[in-house]
């Protein structure tokens, strides 16, 4: 009883259409899909700028002697 059939899903696709209209419908779905390739694009986008950046900065590291410091009273 707590889950819904198929045809609970097709009434209501059927009052959301008949509500919002085939064409909102529609351009809520090319936004929605916009969107998520957007992100999915700026994703991409971010771990290509982050890898050059570990690159850079393995081959920049200055290799020096470490040197105790001892405080003086």
């Amino acid at each position: 009883m707590g889950s819904f059939s198929i045809w609970h899903w097709l009434i209501v696709l059927v009052i959301v259409m008949l509500v919002f209209g085939t064409k909102k419908l529609r351009n809520i779905g090319q936004d929605l899909g916009g969107a998520v390739k957007g992100f999915k694009d700026g994703m991409k986008e971010g771990d290509d700028k982050a890898a050059p950046a570990k690159e850079l900065r393995d081959s920049t590291t200055i290799d020096v002697d470490a040197k105790e410091k001892t405080r003086q009273q």
